[in-house]
């Protein structure tokens, strides 16, 4: 067991912060002794010689001329008395540590503004004095050296590549985040390998307009500073097993992002037909678990984006979930946006994520693990910055009751505008903040009644959307829950269906839905009151009855 010793050095009594560091050493393997404050040079030379650690941990939090003095003469005692091999670091305020720094005795400094977890991560470095243990470039082990604390990610793309080139390196330096999620512009997303079929009027709109391979390698090597974020991309919404070709080869894609119906004629983002988007989109699912690569179906918050009720968002989580595994998927990336739709609580919002996680999880077993990733609703934030602050950090204290393993941060600017790098920084630190203080301990936001109730209440419910596509296709399909034709056969008809797709002559739009209580209901159209799934399967066409 490798010995770290800590002391306040000087006439410095302020030691609360080097016991907090010995606190993190012992929950790290070490062996920890605190030597407390007020600690001479000549008396932390002699219990260096008595102890032999393996590292040395001086505090100082006075002023940075008489740390100054410390300091000359710590290092002259260690020279006159031959004392040398012990690693040693610091810890003080910022002044303090640049003072610290002239005198090249510290591998390492930590003045509190560093990232966050950044102790952690240098005592998981071994040897090497590194934050970020050999800069992890894969997920899983991202996750692994950090949790409980979460991996954070945040979505990134300027409507120039030069521009986004400025800001990765920023964000890369800053070492707020471990994932950087870019997001092109729609004109590649659909377009990039057709480009005479774009609209270059529409450059920039929605994210970066990345253009050829060469600006996906140029964007990845900017990011190659800081803490070295890892680097993913959106799936494209055409051309998707291209995509995904070309986003490993280039950015090294740390994960892929895959719709099981969407980017197809229901939302208009490419012109594939519902089966025909099922069809593609399991392929690309197949490709990546044929990699063994994570996947992300970012199906069901897609539903919650257009008022779906609760009930049928917690269906089509599933429904990804056993898509993924189906396709071969090892490790499944679930994604959880709260605040979807607009008005819903936070008791709600934990009620559905929940049910959801508790019917994606009964798929797991050795073959097929789930990374739980929370983040807020892009339609939650205030358009004016100091309220959205707010709204971020509440999301956050929300988000957190599922012990996420990511945390993908929405920058508290997107009810205005597209996140600018130092917005993108800035909106990380206060999520950093809130983890910060949550991981302190509180109270279980999962536990309550009413929480449990209506987990349960959406978990039959759901249960009655998924019985109804199994039962249809009885008989005439190997697997209905995998079934492309089936499944556009629910779109169309409205098993699956929204508010929102009333102008849609592809889809149904028959359906009404309605906030009632915090929580978002199927109700009759005509009196308002809400629905039980039996009674609304039961007036839709189709072969959907019991």
């Amino acid at each position: 067991m490798k010995k770290i010793i800590g002391a306040a050095i000087g006439s410095c009594v302020h030691v609360a912060g080097l016991h907090h560091f010995l606190e993190i050493a012992e929950s790290e393997g070490y062996e920890s002794i605190s030597f407390g404050p007020a600690v001479s040079v000549s008396r932390l030379l002699e219990i260096i010689r008595d102890e032999k650690p393996d590292i040395v941990a001086v505090s100082y939090r006075l002023t940075p001329e008489s740390a100054a003095r410390l300091f000359q003469e710590l290092k002259s005692g260690l020279e006159r008395e031959g004392i040398t091999g012990y690693r040693m670091i610091f810890g003080g305020t910022p002044p303090v540590a640049a003072v610290a720094d002239r005198y090249g005795l510290f591998e390492r400094l930590f003045d509190g503004t560093g990232p966050p977890g950044a102790v952690r991560e240098y005592l998981r470095g071994g040897t090497s004095g590194v934050s970020l243990a050999k800069h992890a470039d894969t997920l899983l082990e991202r996750i692994s050296q950090k949790y409980p604390y979460p991996v954070i990610r945040h979505h990134f793309g300027r409507p120039t590549v030069e521009e986004t080139l400025d800001g990765v390196e920023m964000i890369a330096e800053a070492g707020v985040l471990d994932v950087i999620s870019l997001g092109p512009d729609q004109n590649a997303q659909e377009h990039f390998f057709h480009p005479d079929e774009m609209d270059h009027t529409q450059d920039g709109a929605g994210g970066v307009p990345v253009r050829t391979e060469a600006d996906l390698e140029a964007i990845y090597n900017r990011s190659r500073c800081g803490n070295y974020p890892l680097v993913r991309c959106y799936a494209g919404t055409r051309d998707l097993i291209r995509w995904a070709e070309m986003s490993v080869r280039t950015i090294k894609n740390a994960w892929g992002a895959i719709p099981l119906c969407w980017y197809s004629i229901i939302d208009g983002r490419s012109q594939r037909t519902i089966e025909e988007a099922v069809r593609e989109n399991q392929s690309v699912m197949k490709w990546y678990a044929d990699r063994d690569l994570p996947v992300e179906v970012n199906e069901s918050h897609q539903w919650s984006l257009r008022e779906a009720h609760d009930s049928l968002a917690v269906a089509m989580a599933f429904l990804a979930a056993w898509n993924a595994r189906r396709a071969g998927v090892k490790r499944y990336v679930s994604q959880y946006m709260f605040n979807n739709p607009p008005g819903t609580s936070p008791e709600m919002d934990i009620a559905k994520m929940l049910a959801k996680n508790e019917m994606i999880e009964r798929l797991t077993g050795d073959n097929f693990s789930v990374i739980r990733q929370v983040r807020a609703g892009l339609a939650h934030f205030s358009p004016e910055p100091d309220f959205a602050k707010g709204q971020l950090a509440a999301s956050a204290v929300i988000s957190l009751a599922l012990k996420p393993h990511i945390v993908h941060v929405v920058g508290y600017s997107e009810g205005d505008h597209a996140v600018l790098p130092e917005e993108l920084i800035e909106s990380c630190r206060i999520v950093h903040g809130t983890i910060h203080d949550i991981m302190k301990g509180m109270p279980d936001l999962t536990a309550g009644e009413t929480v449990q109730e209506r987990k349960k209440e959406l978990i039959s419910e759901a249960g009655m959307i998924l019985k109804a596509l199994h039962d249809a296709g009885a008989g005439r399909s190997e697997d209905p829950w995998s079934d492309p034709a089936l499944i556009a056969e629910a779109v169309r008809s409205g098993l699956f269906d929204t508010p929102h797709f009333t102008a849609n002559e592809y889809l149904s739009g028959k359906i009404a839905t309605r906030l009632i209580n915090g929580a978002w209901y199927a109700v009759d159209p005509l009196s308002g009151e809400k629905m039980t799934e039996e009674q609304r399967i039961n007036k839709i066409p189709g072969p959907w009855q019991a």
